[in-house]
């Protein structure tokens, strides 16, 4: 319809045109700045944020889903587990701790134990850690509810071994441990500013196959990345068969000249189901992004440069991107990230970046 409109109207009509629609949208804007309830009312006319809302109450109610058929992860295993673990470390200790949440920790623990896909190392974490504090806690009549219910399962449920980890801890225990017990330090400030500086955004590639076996091993090094709870809200979806790699890239702006030369692609995508409420709709941006970088300064030392390219809202990408990758309604990407062996010939920006006195503010007094 646009394009017929701009065939029969004279040029000078359109810039008018055009111009009155620039104005209209600002006097609605600053309409709808005035107020929290203006500003609901701007968006309820205006769909920006649609596919957000959308994606977030999908992910609740995958979420409360996921509760009664439990995969291979749960997300509220998950970060019920992690506070226990919190409970453990801090100092001093209190007595009793968790009291509001451990029964219920100790009957997703139950329902988890019970599905058939449940991972292993998922397992055995849940259960070294729930191991750890009921021996260390105190009593009251919820957490001696609680204790029972968990010593009748422990009792009918199998030992949890040979489940190797990739963090060091006590023994072979999924349990917290002392800072002593990390490996040595043997990077310098300089050999790690080396890594930093070394991983640029590259955009143009050798023609050479990407193995997966190698992003696989940079992303079980990007799992280390903190994570609120615990949760991990992300996955990365990769794909090195070219020619859909380059389809995926070319679902994104900014990737005009150089999308055709890309060997292989990582859509960094977050998980909405990993939460029950709203408040937490950010974090598989966070979450996601502290992941992706670790996974570049990973895929730098085994050889493979990457360049991350944004992934804005606009409707028509997204569309396109989900007729390529099959993604849940609550899945939300947060990145693309091209990958590949670098052409030693191909140009890399500068992109001078800001020094500390612009990024670091001291706001110690």
């Amino acid at each position: 319809m646009k394009s017929v409109v701009k065939k029969v109207l004279p040029n000078y009509l359109l810039i008018l045109i055009r111009s009155a629609k620039l104005k209209l949208g600002f006097l609605f804007l600053a309409l709808g700045g005035k107020s929290r309830f203006l500003a609901s009312c701007y968006y309820l006319v205006n769909p920006k944020f649609a596919n957000e809302h959308f994606a977030v109450l999908q992910g609740r109610k995958a979420y409360h889903d996921s509760l009664e058929e439990i995969g291979e992860s749960c997300a509220l295993l998950r970060r019920n587990i992690h506070r226990l673990e919190k409970g453990l470390i801090m100092r001093p200790r209190r007595e009793v701790f968790a009291e509001g949440f451990i029964t219920e920790t100790v009957e997703c623990y139950r329902n988890a134990l019970q599905s058939k896909h449940l991972s292993e190392s998922e397992k055995k974490w849940a259960t070294d850690v729930l191991d750890e504090y009921f021996v260390v806690v105190g009593s009251s009549e919820e957490i001696d509810k609680a204790r029972s219910l968990y010593s009748n399962i422990r009792n009918n449920a199998s030992v949890i071994a040979n489940v190797c980890g990739l963090i060091p801890a006590n023994g072979n225990h999924f349990k917290p441990y002392s800072y002593k017990s990390l490996p040595e330090r043997n990077v310098d400030f300089d050999e790690l500013a080396n890594l930093f500086i070394r991983r640029r955004s590259v955009r143009w590639y050798q023609d050479k196959h990407v193995p997966l076996e190698l992003v696989q091993k940079a992303a079980n090094l990007a799992s280390l990345a903190p994570s609120a709870c615990n949760r991990q809200p992300y996955k990365f979806a990769f794909c090195n068969d070219k020619q859909k790699a380059v389809a995926i890239a070319k679902c994104a702006g900014g990737t005009t000249g150089f999308a055709g030369n890309l060997p292989a692609i990582i859509a960094i995508v977050g998980d909405l189901s990993a939460y029950p409420f709203e408040r937490d709709r950010h974090l598989i941006y966070i979450d996601g992004s502290l992941a992706a970088m670790q996974l570049m300064l990973a895929l730098e030392t085994l050889g493979l440069s990457s360049c991350s390219i944004n992934w804005p809202e606009v409707d028509s990408s997204e569309r396109k991107l989900r007729k390529i990758i099959s993604l849940k309604d609550y899945e939300r990407v947060v990145m693309l990230l091209a990958v590949g062996y670098a052409d030693e010939q191909g140009g890399i920006p500068y992109s001078q970046k800001k020094t500390n006195h612009l990024i670091l503010e001291d706001i110690s007094e």
